[in-house]
Formats: structure tokens, sequence, C-alpha cells
């Protein structure tokens, strides 16, 4: 057996989740659930959103998740496909999915092949700017081979051929409810998206954008005993310090994620006995986004930030010279001792994991090097000012810097602010309601997306263990842009011509030692480029009530991936 069949033999662990033993279906009563920035949609395909992703795990599900161990675990199928089953070809160009029998929808109308394939073509569309097209990377066609087996063919051998349907990045969307939503007019389909028919153990009773989303439990559900929940509400929202307090203080709340609160807050109120701190360690990384494009408003929406075949660099942060003395500035062990603490590591990659997958050629940035950054920026022209900010040729370094609004973001900011101020670069801060900033509206000027400031600050991450789909984000056509609905994963706009030639290498080399080097290789021409600046690997933080049982938590895919085992 080769390296790269251990490997998906090993992710493909075939584990239908157990039935527990509640006495009946909703017999728990209510479950509440928050997140501090709100749900924008329930169609995890129309949003780069983590918190629209994971609201929509609850309704719509994919043909397996990953479990909280990176193993991939059976949802809608019998089992999970392999070379040695017969599901994957042999030369990995193909794999086979058989579908449960007897799975309805919601409504009570049978889960079919027909739904996957749909799907699909749905995300494939050309004009859909669908967020998760590279799952589907080299699908050539997916096709019905009856109502209850489908297959899906890749243009090339795919290694890991686990990107389509896997993970709640990539879930099946009910074909009969969203066939006239194809194309350009996905996201007009607002009932549909704000109220998607699935085969999870909820379904939505009412949505409202930005604020709340109630759940009833699924009467078709296939397991008779679950949910344990009568309901639920996804409350978005408020701050991470008020959704800490509000499971492990107040005790008001089952379930906060993402709790980006100082680690010393967080003992003080998890001391107080009504809830439980649970983290993860997946491959979650903070980092600065680089604009590499125009954000001057004056060029309007005909030009600004967008990329335009390379016409409208940044007038400073298109120099290399620029941007290494930015990251040089940065002590990134200070940032996780202010705000992370031990779900915090300092960083140099864009991808930390596997061990496989992580470069040590990137280390300098570890070190903070204060002196170097002031040479290189004395060296290349950059000069001060009488106020002490640099300049060159008529060009100030002064930046907006923008992210979301939460307490332990906006001391990161300040931190760096300072750390900036030292090598003549002067900084202003910006921060955006979470439920904006990483929502879908394609409107709305205040998207991470659209991307109006110089440098933001985000974490990136992706589900399942291989690195392909994720490192495809940084792809020359995936810019964002109108055309793309926005929806496009490249949002510095950095345009590498190498970077492509690897990933196509990557998509086409199945050894995996050869795919490991590979993935290095585009981690590193990203950061020495740097077009992203990593900052800290984070571990997934959140908390639920004492009284809740069954929370399985997971960095490698929704934390709500396993809902439907929840209970008292």
């Amino acid at each position: 057996m080769s390296n790269q069949t251990r490997l998906i033999a090993a992710a493909a662990v075939a584990v239908m989740v157990s039935s527990s033993t509640y006495a009946q279906r909703g017999g728990d009563g209510h479950l509440n659930i928050l997140y501090w920035q709100a749900s924008s949609t329930v169609n995890p395909y129309l949003s780069a959103g983590t918190k629209d992703i994971e609201a929509a795990s609850l309704v719509i599900e994919p043909l397996a998740h990953y479990d909280e161990n990176g193993n991939m675990v059976t949802v809608l199928a019998d089992e999970i496909p392999t070379v040695e089953n017969g599901g994957v070809a042999s030369d990995l160009r193909s794999i086979t999915w058989k579908l449960t029998p007897g799975i309805t929808w919601s409504d009570g109308t049978p889960f079919t092949a027909h739904d996957v394939v749909f799907t699909g073509e749905y995300c494939l569309h050309e004009e859909a700017g669908c967020n998760s097209t590279p799952y589907f990377a080299d699908v050539t066609r997916i096709e019905a081979l009856d109502e209850h087996t489908v297959k899906i063919s890749f243009g090339i051998a795919k290694p890991f051929p686990y990107g389509p349907f896997v993970g709640s990045t990539a879930p099946i969307l009910q074909k009969a409810q969203f066939q006239d939503c194809m194309g350009a007019g996905a996201q007009d389909c607002t009932e549909q998206n704000f109220g998607p028919i699935g085969t999870g153990p909820f379904k939505v009773e009412e949505f409202r954008a930005n604020d709340v989303i109630t759940f009833t439990a699924n009467e078709n559900f296939r397991y008779p005993d679950k949910p344990a929940f009568a309901t639920a509400t996804f409350k978005g929202g408020g701050d991470t310090a008020s959704a800490a307090h509000a499971v492990l203080e107040a005790g008001e709340v089952d379930y906060a994620w993402n709790l980006q609160v100082q680690p010393e807050v967080l003992t003080q109120m998890e001391a107080a006995g009504k809830g439980t701190v649970v983290t993860a360690f997946g491959i979650s990384v903070e980092s600065l986004i680089v604009n590499q494009t125009d954000n001057d408003p004056g060029l309007g929406p005909q030009k600004r930030s967008l990329y335009l075949n390379g016409t409208n660099p940044h007038p400073f942060l298109s120099d290399p010279a620029v941007r290494r003395a930015l990251s040089l500035a940065i002590d990134r062990q200070v940032l996780v001792d202010a705000g992370y603490g031990a779900a915090g590591k300092p960083t140099c990659n864009v991808l930390p994991a596997l061990a496989i997958y992580a470069s040590t050629a990137n280390d300098e940035c570890l070190n903070r090097n204060i002196d170097e950054a002031n040479r290189i920026l004395d060296e290349t022209g950059w000069a001060r000012d009488d106020d002490g900010v640099r300049a060159r040729d008529g060009v100030r370094l002064s930046i907006l810097y923008q992210t979301s609004t939460n307490s332990v973001r906006q001391g990161t900011q300040a931190l760096i602010q300072q750390m900036w101020e030292q090598i003549g670069v002067e900084t202003q801060l910006r921060d955006i309601d979470a439920a904006v900033f990483f929502g879908g509206d394609p409107a709305s000027p205040d998207t991470y997306m659209k991307f109006y400031a110089d440098i933001q600050m985000y974490t990136n991450n992706f589900s399942g263990i291989d690195p392909e789909p994720y490192m495809a984000n940084w792809t020359c056509s995936n810019i964002p842009g109108p055309d793309n609905q926005w929806l496009g994963k490249n949002i510095q706009r950095s345009c590498i011509t190498e970077y492509d030639d690897l990933m196509t290498r990557m998509s086409q080399t199945a050894a995996l030692p050869e795919r490991a080097s590979l993935a290095r290789q585009m981690n590193d021409l990203l950061v020495q480029n740097y077009y992203m600046i990593p900052l800290i690997w984070r571990g997934a933080v959140s908390a639920h009530a004492n009284t809740l049982k069954g929370v399985r938590m997971n960095a490698w895919d929704s934390e709500l991936w396993n809902v439907a085992d929840w209970h008292r």
C-alpha cells in the first residue's frame, strides 16, 4: 500500500454516529447557541463567513463530516469510498458514493443522487460566484448512476478526491428548492438562502438577517430519537467577552463560539462553575492581509481595490521592502501573550499543520528586528518626514488597518500600531461589526472581500486534512471582484505565475511527500512575498454550559457538526 493510499485510508474512517438513548425527540427543550458574529445567510455556498457555514450545518448536510480527530465520518452515505473498497478508481480519476437509502428531506420528500448532482452544478456554474469552488477543483462530471449512487469524475488523478460534498463547506442542497436559483440569480433567491430545506437535525423556522435564526427539530430526521432539543436559536451579535459571560458566568446560553477573550479573563469566568472552556488546534492562523491593489476611494467602484490584470497596484504596499519591514517590526510573542495565552502560538506560516506541511523556511519572523526593518526602509528611500512618518516621492506610509470588532483583535491592532510607529509607519485603526465584515452582501462596502483598506486582519482555515483546496484560494483566478460576486478567496489580490504552476502540479501529484513539498513551496511564496503576514496559530476556543452534554470540539469542520448528539 502506498503512503498516499495509507493517508486516504487513515482519513477515510467510516464511522456511523451511533444513536443515543434519548427518551424522545425534543425531550430536552430549547438549545441556545450564541455566535457573536451574526449570520447573514443559511447558504454556505454564497458566503465566506464561518458563522454562516456553521449556522447552515444545523440544517443542510454533506455526504461526510470530519470528526474532531480529522477522520471522515459518514453522514448521508453508507461508507467512505476508498481504493480498497472500490469506491475510488485505481487511477484516482473518479470517486463513487453510495447514498444511504431511506433518507428524506425535512419536507418529507426523498433525498436522492439527483440532489447531489444538482448541488455540484449549482456551485460550478460560472456565474454563481460559489464560495466553495476550490472543493470542486478538476471536477469534469457529476452523474447519478441510480437513485442512490453518485459518481464524480476528475480531469486528472486526484490523490485526495474528497473535496466535493465532504465537510460543512460543501453540503447538499435540495434540487426541488434551488433549481431556479442557478448562476447569477443565486443571490436573489432570498427565501431559499434564508430557509433551505435540509436533511439535518433542525429546520429553519424564522431567519432574521444579522440577528437570530430560530430552528425547530426536523420531524423527518433519520434518527427517531434525535435531536434531543425541540427548538434552538442561533443568536448573533454582541462581542466575545459578553458571549463568554453568557455561558460561563450568567448561565444564559448553552454554547458560545470563537471566544477571542484575554486568557486570564476566561479563566476567571470559568471559575464561576457554570460552564467549560473547550479548545482545539487545527490550522487556524490569524494573519495580516496586505492589499496589492489601490484602494483609494477617489478611484470609484470601477477601479477601487480591483486587480485589473495588475494595472492597479497599491501605491506603497506593492513595494516588497515595505511589506517585509512591516513583518519584521511585529513581536508575535507579545501578541500571543496579550490576547491568546495557551490558545495561541507565534507562526510564520499560513499553513502551520499537519506537521508534514509546516515550512521551517520563514522562521525569521519569530524574532522581531526593528533595526533591520528601519535599515530596509532607509535603504529603499523611505525617509522620515518632520512628523516621523516615512514618505517617498510624495507617498506617505499611512495605513488603514481594519478588522472585525472584538476586544482581542482591537488589542492586537493597538499593539501593532505601536510597533509600526517605531519604523515610521502611521496607522489608522478601524473595526467593523463582524456580521458585516464577514457577511456575503456583494453590495456592502465593508466586507473583507471588498477590502477597502490597506491591511486587514482575520483568521484563515479550512475543513478537513488535505490542503489542496485551501492553497487553491490564492491562485490568480480566485481574486475577488464583481465578476464573481466578490466571493474569491485571494483577498490580497496577488497573482504569481509560479504559484499557479505549483498548484497545478499539486493537483496532478499523488505521492504524499511530493504533495507536502509543493504545499510548503506555495506557503513560502505567499509568506516570503509578504502578501500575507501570519501572526498567530490559533486554537479554536469556545465554551458550553456544564449541563450540555455531547459536545465534541472540532477544529476540522463545523463546531456544530454533531449537534444532533447534544443533549442535557
